[in-house]
């Protein structure tokens, strides 16, 4: 499967009377951007209000609560359509040619959700933390119906965001690309006879699944549904895999961190050269035992049926995943399939408490994403993108943490991205 990446450099974002990409500038028109996010049935039903605003690397800007970021799309040649199975027909995708407004993101935002939403600082000591520091953000900030349930407005925040990244990534449709990168895998025995020396790598992608705010969803179905499967890594770049979660804000998958996963760009970089990309396998982070044994039986079991020699495991969330993700890398490992596992830590604002919930000897190749009990200041912002009454109860916040002077003390638990699992961001250890 062979799909062509097609990169619209975008430098700025401005409002307008019109929307259209001209000259590496993005024009956006809200009544018209707002006027498409209502034509859906649970955006009109659940949602009293909706507001744009811009947000612009360096500026005193804070956003918050965050629900989710998504980058603007559009498929230009192939099948199917971008974000399938929720916006798209489901067909299946990653093929053909999809253009990507470049540094430009669509944040949501508004009264929140549940209490793991998080910050995004444009400027200041939080920016360094956020890879959403350093993009163009079209913020939507939703004001829900009086008395709409949580998983309601969950469902409607969700589903006004992918429609504002539809409509805004198909004003770059007919726009000329500054790059074009091609990304193709092959099928197993066509990848074996090209790469024959090569060892055989997959990506065995965990994805959150708990439950109570906490999903993730794979060509519009919930991922809690699935067994482990297979897919595409191409799939992951046209929106098969979206995100639904309230999780911790520091380690969320955001829709644009599906889109733009880290794992699945180094693994294509290496594709051909010192490694054979065979694909990827996608499994669940369910709550139960049973779950969790199935999960990776599954995955454990898909592998050694391509004849994988390594997989990189990257988990998303903390506590009780750190269980799925250590049963993934033992089942893996006792089967002769060698393992690197990406995560970040819990390990308490010192340093010196237990970092995952669960180990294993054999779980000997660690990446850490960094420590999300770290302790931070933020300093206060001329301008607030939704609204503070929720930062002392949002996960990494404390009674107190929003000071009278607008500066936040919190941990790094609270900040959009900051230990992202998947390595998005540039936090370590060594």
């Amino acid at each position: 499967m062979k799909l062509e990446l097609g990169f619209i450099k975008i430098n700025d974002v401005q409002f307008s009377n019109e929307c259209a990409v001209k000259d590496g500038i993005l024009y956006v028109n809200p009544e018209d951007v707002k006027a498409f996010v209502y034509d859906n049935d649970d955006v009109k039903s659940y949602i009293k209000s909706i507001n744009f605003d811009i947000a612009k690397p360096g500026e005193s800007v804070r956003i918050t609560p965050v629900k989710d970021v998504i980058e603007p799309r559009v498929k230009v040649e192939g099948p199917g359509g971008i974000f399938p199975g929720v916006i798209a027909k489901v067909d299946t995708v990653g093929s053909g040619r999809t253009h990507v407004l470049k540094g430009a993101a669509i944040v949501t935002a508004g009264k929140i959700v549940g209490f793991q939403e998080g910050i995004i600082d444009m400027s200041g000591e939080g920016a360094k933390y956020t890879p959403f520091s350093k993009t163009l953000n079209l913020v939507m900030v939703a004001e829900p119906v009086e008395g709409t349930k949580q998983h309601d407005y969950e469902r409607a925040v969700r589903f006004a965001g992918l429609r504002a990244a539809t409509f805004v990534g198909a004003l770059g449709k007919d726009v000329e690309p500054d790059e074009v990168k091609s990304f193709e895998t092959y099928g197993i025995m066509e990848g074996a006879k090209l790469f024959p020396e090569l060892p055989r790598v997959g990506y065995v992608h965990m994805l959150q699944t708990q439950g109570l705010l906490h999903d993730t969803y794979v060509y519009g179905v919930d991922a809690k549904r699935i067994v482990a499967t297979l897919i595409n890594p191409t799939e992951t770049m046209d929106g098969a895999i979206l995100s639904g979660n309230c999780v911790s804000a520091t380690d969320k998958n955001t829709t644009y961190h599906h889109l733009n996963n880290p794992v699945v760009a180094e693994l294509f970089e290496e594709h051909g050269k010192s490694l054979n990309y065979v694909c990827n396998i996608i499994t669940n982070e369910n709550v139960y035992l049973a779950d969790k044994q199935r999960g990776s039986d599954w995955a454990a079991k898909l592998a050694k049926l391509l004849d994988l020699d390594a997989v990189i495991i990257s988990e998303e969330g903390f506590g009780n995943p750190d269980a799925d993700l250590i049963m993934n890398c033992t089942k893996q490992e006792k089967q002769g399939i060698k393992t690197v596992l990406i995560t970040d830590e819990y390990a308490g604002c010192d340093g010196k408490s237990q970092s995952l919930a669960d180990s294993d000897p054999l779980a000997d190749a660690v990446v850490t994403a960094g420590n999300a009990n770290m302790e931070v200041v933020l300093p206060p912002m001329d301008k607030v993108i939704g609204m503070l009454d929720y930062v002392d109860y949002c996960s990494g916040g404390h009674a107190g943490s929003l000071r009278p002077d607008g500066s936040i003390e919190a941990e790094l638990q609270i900040i959009t991205g900051a230990t992202n699992e998947m390595g998005f961001n540039c936090m370590s250890a060594r």
